[in-house]
């Protein structure tokens, strides 16, 4: 009899979830007696792009070198589509599109020729898959240029084209905005959620701009010496969760102190501040709550002017996960 977790498919996924493309399980690494990737684990699912974040020597890059295969594990095992990289390397790795640091090319030649290099060395990419992941990151126009000629960008862009000829299930890249102006930056955003929408391919990025992560990212996994410390959704998939959640909304009011006096009196409601002079009252309250104490401060004629979410940024929630210690 097949053995099976209650509500998880043959594949070991929730229905109606995207299947988990990379599993990282317990995977430590250490150099002599120091570990510098200590038991950690997370998953990350098809068409997803989730930010690896930590500060400097939390172990990102170690961690995404054994991923890939540059550097062995000490204990542990990352699987790719269910495929162990310890035990099946080139199976696994087969499923994978990455650039660790800078995309390297032949300068002297033009980005199409740099790709049917790579064509060369790798079964199954047709002309059409050229043309097809051209214009998937915006490059039709400079194929026939020398790579010498490029801009940061665009040389990133084409580190993109190559790492996804194979159709990868999952692209890994390690700091791919260094050294990008703020409309290259932009672009390798947009580029990246359009391959994650379009391609349905899984993205994982190691980055210390924060802001940027928290604009390009659906998740974040944060570590801090070589450990788990916390994940957190974000943008869209974070909005939908949080109808279940507390949140903190300052209201500005015509009269603070009532308003005071009527919101102590609703159960779900925990008073968090409160601002006579600046007519303001701050509480948190549960998502879905937000329309009842409206109504509750209307029904006692207390006009209300603004109601504003207390929403700490990723850097602000960051440097609370990590105690403070330098962003890399």
């Amino acid at each position: 009899m097949e053995n099976t977790v209650p509500g998880l498919d043959a594949a070991g996924n929730l229905p109606g979830r995207e299947p988990v493309v990379l599993s990282v399980k317990q995977v430590t690494k250490r150099i002599g007696s120091k570990p510098i990737v200590d038991k950690l684990s997370f998953d990350i699912r098809r068409g997803e792009i989730v930010g690896l974040l930590g500060p400097n020597g939390a172990g990102k890059t170690t961690t995404i070198r054994m991923i890939v295969g540059l550097i062995g594990m000490t204990e542990g095992d990352v699987q790719v589509k269910g495929v162990s990289v310890r035990q099946q390397f080139s199976k696994a790795i087969a499923h994978v599109g990455a650039i660790i640091e800078n995309p390297e090319f032949y300068p002297y030649m033009t980005g199409y020729d740099n790709l049917k290099q790579y064509q060369r060395m790798s079964e199954g990419i047709t002309e059409e898959r050229i043309q097809e992941v051209t214009r998937l990151v915006g490059l039709e126009k400079a194929m026939n240029k020398r790579v010498k000629a490029y801009s940061l960008g665009m040389r990133q862009r084409l580190g993109i084209a190559q790492a996804l000829l194979h159709r990868p299930s999952i692209l890994i890249l390690d700091e791919p905005t260094n050294g990008l102006d703020p409309a290259g930056i932009r672009e390798m955003r947009d580029y990246l959620k359009r391959i994650a929408a379009e391609e349905g391919i899984a993205v994982l990025v190691s980055s210390h701009l924060l802001a940027e992560m928290e604009l390009m990212c659906n998740r974040v996994v944060v570590i801090q010496e070589g450990k788990f410390v916390t994940e957190r959704t974000l943008g869209e998939a974070a909005e939908k969760e949080k109808a279940e959640e507390r949140v903190n909304v300052t209201f500005r009011v015509s009269d603070a102190e009532a308003a005071k006096v009527r919101l102590v009196r609703m159960e779900e409601i925990r008073l968090l501040g409160l601002s006579p002079e600046r007519k303001e009252v701050t509480i948190s309250v549960r998502d879905n709550y937000i329309p009842r104490v409206v109504g509750a401060l209307g029904g006692e004629g207390i006009a209300i002017y603004r109601i504003e979410e207390v929403k700490a940024s990723l850097e602000d929630e960051f440097l609370k996960w990590t105690g403070g210690n330098q962003i890399a």
